[in-house]
């Protein structure tokens, strides 16, 4: 398997737009000293007021201490917001509360902002990086496993509706991101296994050898062997950057096959309660419930739906719904059609063809769908 030559950096290659990730092991005070480079190269410019702000969560606030001491020793101020964990924190007020204190610390358009936390915390800061004076200069560190491969890169922010997750927000790169696997030493167990989801999906949609690779280390990786970790990471990063860059407003529909699993996935992790079931959990869901209407449309045979299976258990993820599951399909499909990829009200689904080959597929019948959901 072809993991990235370069397993400390990979270049997201977007013109202006253009940043590094940075991948490093305990490394977490080099930010003070990997800012001016990246403003620089930025289309903000390195300025002179050397303000920053950062959100995190109380989760991970130990962490956000290190970042902000570190500036401070190199003569920033930098302010600090610290939200709730958990992905009921992706709220309008939550959003508003970071522009408070934004407009209480006088920020100004060359204020960077930072992220210091998971998934959560990066879509919410970075949404409020797109939207205060119509852009700040935004610096993603994430703190899980599936921040590190998915959501940090691409440069999409939001928080979610009530109705449906992630219906709110703006496309706004990042002008770094700072990638420490040590932070995911750490990590609870649900926790990483919840990013495994993520990385196992690069495999499916893109790259079959990794998705080998993974069988093969799936041992090392769950006791997060550190140069195994660096491998795995760099590798998805490069493997979204790719897709980002050639799609990077989601107008071809490349985009979209980053979404694999996530129709099922997002209606689940709705009606679930969000938080109820992580999202790297419905993922892994979505994913099996996406394979198994593959099947049904004789896109795949049955193997290529029982490796992802096994995998995922073997990564310590759920492949099944909980016991507890009381919604109705039509209660499902209410909530995929709530999806991103639904055009003129009919589902769009992204299917695989084979290990590391999917398609997005519009011609699928709420028949074929409904079969799924009931004899899964």
């Amino acid at each position: 398997m072809a993991v990235a030559v370069d397993a400390s950096s990979v270049h997201v290659n977007l013109g202006e737009r253009s940043y590094e990730i940075r991948i490093v092991s305990g490394g977490l005070a080099e930010l003070p000293a990997l800012l001016p480079s990246w403003l620089d190269r930025s289309v903000y410019r390195a300025g002179s007021s050397r303000l920053a702000h950062i959100v995190t969560d109380r989760n991970v606030r130990p962490h956000a201490d290190v970042v902000r001491e570190g500036l401070a020793r190199t003569s920033w101020n930098c302010g600090l917001t610290e939200l709730e964990p958990g992905e009921k924190t992706k709220s309008v007020n939550n959003l508003a509360a970071v522009w408070d204190d934004l407009i209480a610390a006088k920020a100004d358009r060359q204020t960077v902002l930072i992220a210091v936390g998971g998934g959560v915390v990066g879509d919410l800061a970075g949404f409020a990086a797109a939207s205060f004076v119509r852009g700040l200069p935004f610096v993603q560190v994430p703190t899980s496993l599936l921040a590190d491969v998915d959501s940090s890169v691409g440069g999409k922010t939001g928080i979610n509706h009530p109705a449906a997750k992630n219906m709110l927000g703006a496309f706004h790169q990042p002008i770094g991101v700072l990638i420490d696997t040590a932070l995911l030493e750490t990590l609870p167990a649900r926790e990483f296994a919840a990013g495994m989801a993520e990385v196992i999906k690069y495999g499916v949609i893109l790259d079959a050898d990794f998705f080998a690779f993974l069988e093969q280390r799936a041992e090392a990786i769950n006791r997060r062997d550190p140069s195994i970790l660096r491998q795995v990471v760099a590798r998805c990063c490069r493997l979204k950057a790719d897709v980002v860059e050639k799609d990077e407003f989601e107008r071809t529909g490349l985009r979209a096959v980053l979404n694999y699993g996530h129709t099922f996935g997002h209606a689940f992790e709705a009606l679930a309660g969000f938080g109820e079931l992580l999202h790297g959990e419905a993922v892994a869901i979505g994913m099996l419930y996406a394979s198994r209407l593959a099947e049904r449309l004789g896109l795949i045979d049955s193997s290529t739906t029982g490796r992802q299976e096994a995998l995922l258990s073997l990564s310590g993820l759920p492949t099944r719904l909980p016991e507890s599951w009381s919604h109705s399909v039509d209660a499902v499909i209410d909530r995929m059609k709530l999806d991103k990829k639904t055009l003129g009200g009919q589902l769009r689904f992204v299917l695989p063809k084979r290990l590391g080959h999917v398609e997005v597929v519009s011609d699928v019948s709420e028949t074929d769908v409904r079969a799924v959901l009931t004899n899964a």
